[in-house]
């Protein structure tokens, strides 16, 4: 499986994905950690994927560094415990139904816009008082989505280190195994105990708290460890993610002057340009993986019972196919949909979160900093290339 990107253009997926678009779109690879199955490199091929109920979401990894044995839906994603998200119908969409209409826009512009705004803003005002280049992963890409994430589920900031460093520790698959377990442990032990104190506190606010009321009056599916794997889960991944695509869409703001300068001209854009950022950029680095669940065919492909399939959803996003010129943002594509959140029944549950975020902070960042530039040349930004999502490690600048 292709995983090294061409260091003269970061931000395209690996170069050999053309290649293999055009030769034989789902092929047989083995994967990082030695496990074989099929890799699906284009747009049609990977929605069908997606959208196949034959398909399995209890899969192995695919992503663990060479040597290590794959780890099962079982063993659950990077230690943790069996997720939803891992789920198939009816169980996966028992839960998904509890937690839908906590995550439609309405849902989100009514209870985390208003928060959203004021944190971006006081932020930005703490990078205006700086003196000096200002490392805007540190200053904004991490800091917001982890605030809106704590705001959204109830969970103390002041404890951002502690499950940070855990989901660094957890989502970095250069770690050896043990490592991944032990930033997971430390997650669902915060988290259960944050669950038991809630218990405690009726009245206490967020989604955790509500979903624990939700469960006490007894007419719900959701036990103990439900609601620390769901916490734990909508924790890790509604901070890393979004944080990870910020940052690589202010680097490639920063580094194509005419999109910064057209988003300062035409800021209602900022819808079209986003979903294309998502689209151009998707952070999914290693791809998405199902397991057949029967023998069957999908792009002249025929896939065995227990095959995994992965989707390289970054590839999959730059097909020529689906997309005309697909290797250049264009903030005027009229686009329809990207597997950037992926597809189907188990499409990104926060998606809308992670868009109020980008919709906010892109066009509010350029209004208030016109003239920002990178304070290093863009081959130093260094890049995040081990973790699960894509992005760069800081991104230093100055005005």
């Amino acid at each position: 499986m292709p995983t090294t990107r061409d260091t003269a253009a970061p931000l395209d997926p690996p170069p050999e994905y053309q290649a293999l678009q055009e030769e034989q779109p789902i092929h047989w690879v083995t994967f990082p950690n030695g496990t074989e199955g099929w890799l699906v490199t284009r747009f049609d091929e990977g929605s069908a994927v997606f959208a196949d109920p034959r398909m399995s979401a209890r899969r192995p990894r695919h992503d663990n560094p060479p040597g290590e044995e794959p780890e099962t839906a079982g063993d659950g994603e990077g230690g943790l415990p069996p997720l939803f998200v891992m789920m198939d119908e009816p169980d996966h969409g028992a839960y998904r139904k509890l937690l839908t209409g906590k995550f439609t826009p309405k849902a989100v512009q009514n209870r985390l816009q208003p928060y959203i705004d004021r944190i971006v803003d006081e932020h930005l005002d703490a990078v205006a008082a700086a003196d000096g280049p200002v490392d805007l992963v540190q200053a904004l890409c991490l800091p917001i989505p982890c605030l809106v994430i704590c705001e959204l589920l109830g969970v103390p900031y002041e404890d951002r280190d502690g499950f940070h460093g855990a989901t660094e520790q957890m989502m970095d698959m250069s770690n050896p195994r043990e490592q991944r377990d032990a930033g997971a442990k430390w997650l669902l032990d915060y988290i259960g105990k944050l669950v038991e104190q809630k218990r405690q506190e009726p009245d206490s606010p967020g989604l955790l708290a509500e979903l624990i009321r939700i469960a006490d009056e007894g007419n719900t599916i959701l036990t103990n460890d439900d609601l620390t794997g769901i916490g734990a889960l909508l924790l890790f991944a509604g901070h890393d993610t979004t944080a990870a695509m910020m940052g690589l869409s202010i680097m490639q703001l920063l580094t194509h002057p005419q999109q910064w300068q057209q988003l300062r001209d035409e800021p209602a854009k900022i819808g079209p340009a986003v979903e294309e950022l998502l689209r151009y950029l998707t952070i999914v680095q290693f791809g998405l993986g199902r397991v057949a669940k029967e023998d069957l065919e999908i792009g002249g492909a025929q896939i065995k019972q227990g095959d995994l399939v992965v989707v390289a959803m970054p590839a999959a996003n730059r097909d020529p196919r689906a997309f005309d010129d697909p290797d250049m943002a264009d903030f005027d594509r009229k686009l329809t949909r990207h597997l950037a959140f992926g597809y189907g029944v188990h499409q990104c549950l926060g998606q809308n979160v992670a868009r109020a975020e980008l919709k906010t902070v892109l066009p509010r960042l350029i209004e208030r900093f016109p003239d920002l530039k990178l304070a290093v040349d863009p081959s130093e930004v260094p890049m995040d290339t081990h973790g699960t999502n894509y992005g760069v490690r800081s991104l230093p600048v100055t005005w």
